[in-house]
């Protein structure tokens, strides 16, 4: 069993409208690459670990998340679609693969990571998971491939791994989920938020798009942050999250790209450095009016 973690000395209440302030520092500067670690969570220390955040969510409620999952075996059958056509294609995706990591990373109101009693040191989290099964499990090869040269090992995570189902009855009960205090930052995320929500309900996705997203802002709350979406309100920037990292001047503190863990603290970095460049006006945080939508499956209401 891992050793016990000392308690995280208190910190000043966090107010629901409270951002961190702007920074365009860059993760160097801030976290000297030893001093950011990556917790690594399986099926043996599931339960300390989610123990640990969800005794500082109420003091870490920005919540950057990312995916990894076998690729894509089903396709849209036109290049370009609308987001019904690309929320079909999500769901039948979804619906047959399985979850393979799912990374983490909490940020206080002073845009600070949890050091967990150990003043040198910040943490983020990886999950693994034990139910895709190599040989027997659809996946696309070329992305198992590249999972594979990023250093995750497929005999490990089905080995050791925890179940997606025992993650979400953790994640339902940690605050993570259900929470009005906590924001989402994340990166092109349809898909993320997909295996999340299937993991949480047990079943597949809804059949239609709003009732998707209706399950979305019912689970992760009013503040979602897609930086893909963000992204069109900002000259100048596209591309995939390494891209978009490198145009910011934004460096990986830790990890590798197609590491969850790491794109997850990637992820948030980047965001801090989109608020800061792009939206530095808004002192009260990011506007209503890019909150809860994802990049591919914006609808407009009637």
């Amino acid at each position: 069993m891992p050793a016990a973690v000392p308690t995280p000395p208190q910190s000043p209440p966090f107010g629901t409208n409270t951002w961190p302030p702007c920074t365009t520092a860059d993760a160097k500067s801030r976290y000297p690459k030893s001093s950011v670690l990556v917790r690594s969570v399986w099926s043996q220390n599931l339960e300390f670990e989610f123990s640990l955040i969800s005794s500082i969510i109420d003091r870490f409620p920005f919540v950057s998340m990312d995916t990894e999952f076998p690729g894509i075996v089903f396709r849209h059958r036109h290049h370009y679609s609308d987001p019904i056509d690309h929320y079909k294609t999500l769901k039948s995706n979804v619906d047959a693969l399985k979850l393979i990591q799912v990374g983490i990373t909490l940020s206080d109101s002073s845009g600070n990571l949890p050091d967990l009693g150990c003043a040198d040191q910040r943490f983020i989290w990886e999950f693994n998971f034990c139910d895709f099964d190599i040989a027997r499990d659809e996946h696309a090869p070329n992305s198992i491939d590249l999972l594979r040269q990023q250093g995750i090992d497929f005999d490990s995570t089905r080995t050791f791994g925890a179940s997606s189902s025992r993650f979400a009855e953790l994640m339902v009960t940690s605050g993570l989920v259900f929470n009005e205090d906590v924001t989402y930052i994340t990166f092109h995320s349809g898909y993320d938020f997909g295996y999340l929500i299937k993991a949480i309900t047990g079943k597949p996705l809804p059949g239609t798009l709003p009732e998707f997203l209706n399950l979305l802002s019912t689970i992760f709350g009013n503040r979602v942050y897609d930086v893909k979406h963000l992204m069109k309100f900002c000259q100048g920037l596209h591309g995939g999250l390494n891209r978009v990292a490198q145009s910011l001047g934004v460096d990986r503190a830790v990890g590798k790209c197609h590491q969850a863990g790491s794109d997850s603290l990637l992820t948030w970095h980047a965001f801090e450095k989109i608020r800061a460049v792009y939206f530095n006006k808004c002192v009260q945080g990011m506007p209503d009016q890019y909150a809860g939508i994802l990049y591919g499956l914006e609808i407009t209401e009637p």
